[in-house]
């Protein structure tokens, strides 16, 4: 690979984007806290980790497919480390590879501390990250981000961290789901010319640009309803309500979205970086009040 300044290659690897990967583990975490479970910390902060290289393995991955398949072009948005010029495609092939190989090492690392349970969700994983180009392009990329950034990571964390498989952790990964989807979403809503232009086909672009603002708008919302119901009856605690901290930059978030309708795709070019930095804030305090329920119970 040729010589590239530090910057550049976390512009490569987008970190703005890690919380996507990254809450769903914390939450988890906090969740199996505020429960007073017996946690294996080391594997839970390796879980953390882990996800998160696979993380950028899986930008790189992407990025690389969309310039291949001419998703990516000099007038398109987001991240132009191939369309500028930046980089080469064989340097973010072989830098989506690398990532990947560290990845893979240390989830079978990780795996041989646990057990099978793990290996089966590290897997799901992997197709989830080497398929997802080709699904994106049939619709598909909702339904898999939703999968390797909220369902997989919550599961696999819980795993780790306890040796249990609990599937009632997944009320955890629909509202921190939907937001991570969102991130996507707004991207595709964006993207609807230039994808068309690729002869792709996304989910925004079946539904179209009107019923897709609006569905970002909902993915944003309900997990603050989801939150309100499930600590109303029990399933998480009443400290949980705390998320509605972070209403005020969703309605901001809202407020842009909503600008689609006159401003077009450029009035939402900078929506699913804000919807990252969303992500970031509601599970944070999510997670703290998971410990404030621990230390306070």
């Amino acid at each position: 690979m040729g010589k590239h300044s530090f910057r550049e290659w976390m512009i490569a690897v987008r970190p703005w984007s890690f919380p996507a990967s990254a809450m769903p583990v914390l939450v988890t975490l906090g969740c199996l806290f505020a429960r007073h479970e017996d946690i294996n910390w080391v594997n839970g902060v390796w879980a953390l980790l882990n996800i998160v290289i696979f993380h950028a393995a899986g930008n790189t991955w992407s990025d690389y497919f969309d310039y291949r398949r001419h998703v990516d072009a000099q007038d398109t948005f987001g991240v132009k480390t191939l369309t500028s010029g930046m980089f080469t495609p064989k340097e973010i092939y072989r830098l989506s590879l690398t990532l990947l190989l560290v990845a893979l090492l240390a989830g079978i690392g990780l795996w041989l501390r646990t057990g099978m349970p793990l290996l089966y969700i590290g897997f799901a994983g992997l197709l989830c990250a080497v398929l997802y180009p080709g699904l994106k392009y049939h619709a598909l990329g909702d339904v898999v981000i939703f999968l390797a950034y909220a369902a997989l990571p919550t599961m696999g964390t819980v795993y780790a961290a306890t040796l249990q498989v609990d599937w009632k952790i997944l009320w955890l990964a629909v509202p921190v789901g939907l937001i991570t989807v969102a991130i996507l979403h707004c991207n595709n809503i964006r993207d609807i010319a230039t994808d068309a232009r690729a002869e792709i086909s996304t989910f925004a672009m079946k539904v179209g640009g009107k019923v897709s603002i609006y569905l970002y708008c909902a993915e944003i919302l309900i997990p603050f309803v989801w939150i309100t119901v499930c600590a109303a009856v029990g399933v998480f605690p009443l400290w949980t309500l705390l998320v509605w901290l972070a209403l005020f930059p969703a309605m901001g978030n809202v407020k842009t979205a909503l600008s689609y309708f006159k401003g077009g795709s450029a009035a939402i070019a900078g929506l699913d970086q804000a919807t990252a930095q969303l992500q970031l804030l509601f599970s944070v305090v999510l997670t703290v009040a998971f410990v404030l329920a621990g230390l306070l119970a």
